[in-house]
């Protein structure tokens, strides 16, 4: 096994006032001190907190949400950008579009609103039903963008999210119905109602001879499942919405009735309704189980007021409430336990399945549930502050940010809609001028119109993302948009900082050998007798492993300090050298040969002139680590540690979680020409970290992942957070990502497989209107149903 130069190690230990450089601070640098004094000097330069990224993304306190959005990432590769979103950036405000049933419709809002003059960005999130918009002052614009979204959607209200929530839930408590209950009774009456009138269609014009009986018939059930897709298509086309699935629905069923095939009229406007019934429920139903996922916000709280406790709604607990928690209550609000014992369940919030045990003193999180004891909690932040709110709207915010994928689709639905139009146009007109079957042609050109509805492919992509978005949320997993997942399935390596990610980030006491007359726990208590005052972080772990064994701990009679050496004592047991090699070598210490000692920092201990032993202090390898590293192989990926390290050190921790490649001793500079080489040669790269120097790194990889335990900077440059520090989690995300990416995929093959077989099918005769309404409505209820797999990912 290695040893690590431990004559640096003492160096750094026993300097004079133990050396001020910080470098111990940051978990990251704990094993800086393997080097020499000249590179110490050189390497503590990179705890310097101006050391950004030159782009400048991450310079202004005003732009956070420059480093959530990936573009800010692509600009740090020099990628050329075709589409760059806006950023989000001075007061933004989330509005709901209520009534919105169209995903196509919601990407011409959204760029309708973004050219709004004084609109610094807009983002509509179809599966959310939410518009963010960032202004000096959102509210303004708010009449204006409700005439943008009634053009183009007549039915469409925005109304300011809290507004809506504080009504829903007055709604509730006033025990009144909900108006989309409403809604949803009134469209089942019309789609019954009308299909029992085209049954009894049916069967008059196929027994009875009388087309007038039969006509009236069909042209009631028409008025009734057919006269709001009419209206809502008169009202759109006055406002210069033309090619809308309602305008086609009621040319192609109005065509119908003008060639006098009643039945088909009805009946597809039939289908057609079932159809858009239940795809607006499956869209309503994944959005509520994946909301539900990470909605762990609190209605009301149980305060405690001396001997009473009161019930509250949770917004209204202030900072300092005592709050009380029942076994089986979920924990409302971030706080501190000031009564009782119990173990949480995590798993809500990090993923890990093993329940904690807390108690007074100890913090806790909102959104861990109680198991067993009752318990009084401090409230220390207010529910908008807590992490069940934090966790909600960062799953919303990664909801605005869309996935490549996305993006295109939107973009090729804009040229797709009125190409098709146009094909439309030239199969009504050239082939009945040649054939004079002017019927049949228009008919087949109103198919056409119907069948190739793009909405199926708008909307079944941002769902796919939300619900492997969610799917991450459940495990821990935050992450910050559609593109970081998109990018994360395309990886070539994972590239990682030792420690706080392959390492927890705090030296313990690993091995004591005794090779004199002392016991190891004689050895063990007399060098923590030598260092008890020292605030090292190995002198610590020293103190620590000898209370943790209950050892008494004599304070020397005498202490002295050799700069660069280690210390001498005068103590009970008489004479003792607590140091390194050099401390040995001046006191002229005989040595056995330690070549098979294990890796980390050595402490050598002799008494009255003879050797007495040592400790072996290293950081600790996370418990997951190795099996971690396996799975990334596994997913066929190159890992790399990139750390500032001594290169002993990190050679032994690769050595023995069973990474690829290692690059020690580095700068932050360092790390991303390092990152770049790596990138050059295995492709898209992801870095994960934890330090306040791995920011610039994080920003400038392709995707960025930092520790939830890690520095605030480090979390807010990366793309994913990893809330359960826990090393597995990488490869957990990117099967998250790669599932979800392949449903989004296997969406846009299928819709437009469908599409293009129908439409080949109406082109040659060999398809109606039946099977074009499966086309638009049918496939769009499929994808949906299966984007709502990406929800129910296993991880093995």
């Amino acid at each position: 096994m290695h040893k690590l130069n431990n004559e640096e190690e003492f160096e750094h230990l026993h300097a004079e006032d133990h050396c001020s450089c910080g470098c111990c601070d940051d978990h990251d640098d704990h094993e800086h001190h393997h080097h020499h004094d000249d590179e110490e000097h050189e390497h503590h330069h990179h705890h310097d907190h101006d050391d950004h990224c030159d782009c400048g993304c991450c310079d202004n306190d005003d732009d956070d949400d420059c480093c959530d959005d990936n573009d800010c990432h692509e600009h740090h590769h020099h990628v050329e950008i075709p589409h760059l979103e806006r950023v989000h950036s001075g007061n933004s405000k989330i509005y709901i579009l209520q009534n919105l049933g169209c995903a196509h419709c919601a990407a011409k809002m959204e760029d309708k609103i973004n050219d709004i003059p004084g609109v610094t960005a807009a983002t509509i999130t179809y599966t959310t039903k939410q518009l963010r918009l960032s202004a000096a002052d959102p509210d303004k614009y708010l009449p204006e963008v409700q005439k943008i979204c009634a053009s183009i959607e007549s039915e469409v209200k925005v109304v300011a999210r809290d507004e809506l929530e504080k009504a829903q839930k007055q709604t509730s408590a006033e025990g009144l119905s909900n108006e989309e209950d409403g809604d949803d009774k009134k469209e089942l009456a019309c789609i019954i109602s009308g299909a029992i009138l085209f049954v009894i269609g049916v069967i008059f014009h196929h027994t009875i001879d009388h087309t007038l009986a039969s006509f009236i018939i069909f042209a009631i059930a028409y008025i009734i499942l057919g006269g709001e897709i009419l209206v809502k298509a008169a009202k759109n086309i006055s406002h210069g919405q033309v090619f809308d699935e309602n305008f086609l629905m009621g040319i192609a069923t109005l065509a119908a009735f003008a060639i006098r095939d009643f039945p088909e009229a009805v009946g597809v406007m039939l289908f057609y309704r079932i159809g858009e019934f239940f795809e607006d429920k499956a869209v309503e139903r994944s959005r509520g189980q994946i909301m539900d996922a990470v909605d762990m916000r609190p209605e009301v709280v149980n305060l405690v007021l001396g001997d009473n406790t009161n019930v509250i709604p949770a917004e209204d607990a202030k900072i300092g409430d005592i709050l009380l928690i029942r076994p089986g209550d979920r924990i409302p609000l971030d706080g501190v336990i000031i009564e009782g014992e119990s173990r949480l369940d995590t798993s809500p919030i990090t993923g890990e399945p093993v329940p904690v045990g807390v108690s007074a003193g100890n913090e806790i999180t909102s959104g861990c549930v109680n198991t067993s004891g009752q318990l009084k909690m401090r409230v220390e932040k207010p529910l908008s502050e807590s992490m069940v709110s934090r966790i909600l709207e960062s799953m919303e915010n990664a909801a605005a940010s869309k996935p490549k994928l996305d993006r295109f689709i939107t973009r090729f639905a804009k040229v797709y809609t009125p190409c098709v139009v146009l094909a439309a146009v030239i199969i009504a007109i050239i082939p009945s001028i040649v054939s004079g079957n002017w019927n049949y042609w228009i008919y087949t050109a109103i198919s056409f119109l119907v069948m190739s509805c793009p909405c199926a492919l708008v909307l079944s992509v941002p769902l796919a993302f939300f619900s492997g978005i969610g799917a991450g949320s459940k495990k821990g997993i935050l992450f910050k948009g559609g593109l970081s997942m998109e990018s994360l399935s395309k990886l070539g390596a994972v590239v990682m900082d030792k420690t706080g990610t392959i390492t927890e980030g705090n030296f313990k006491l690993q091995q004591t050998v005794s090779t004199g007359s002392l016991s190891e726990d004689e050895l063990l208590a007399l060098c923590a007798g030598c260092e008890h005052h020292s605030t090292h972080p190995i002198a610590v772990s020293i103190v620590t492993a000898a209370k943790g064994k209950g050892l008494s701990i004599e304070e020397p009679a005498k202490l002295s300090e050799i700069a660069g050496h280690g210390i001498v004592a005068e103590t009970s047991h008489g004479t003792v050298l607590c140091g390194n090699h050099k401390l040995m070598d001046k006191y002229q210490i005989t040595m056995p040969d330690l070549s098979t000692a294990s890796y980390g920092a050595e402490v050598f201990m002799a008494v009255n002139g003879e050797f007495s032993g040592y400790m072996v202090i290293s950081d600790t390898i996370k418990s997951d680590a190795v099996s971690a590293i396996g799975q990334l192989k596994k997913l066929g990926l190159h890992s790399v540690m990139l750390t500032g390290d001594a290169k002993s050190g990190a050679d032994a921790v690769a050595a023995a979680t069973g990474i690829d490649e290692v690059h020690s001793k580095l700068l932050p500079e360092g790390k991303l020409e390092e990152l770049g080489k790596i990138r050059s040669k295995y492709g898209s790269v992801m870095f994960v970290g934890d330090g306040i120097n791995d920011a610039p790194v994080l920003a400038g990889a392709d995707v960025g992942a930092a520790m939830g335990s890690g520095a605030d900077a480090a979390i807010e440059a990366a793309d994913v957070v990893f809330m359960t520090s826990s090393t597995e989690a990488i490869p957990q995300s990117i099967s998250i990502s790669r599932a979800t990416n392949r449903i989004a995929i296997q969406n846009v093959i299928f819709a437009l497989v469908i599409k293009i077989a129908v439409m080949i099918l109406g082109l040659t005769g060999h398809a109606n209107m039946w099977m074009a309404v499966f086309a638009d409505t049918g496939v769009a209820m499929i994808c949906v149903l299966n984007s709502i797999r990406a929800l129910y990912i296993k991880i093995k």
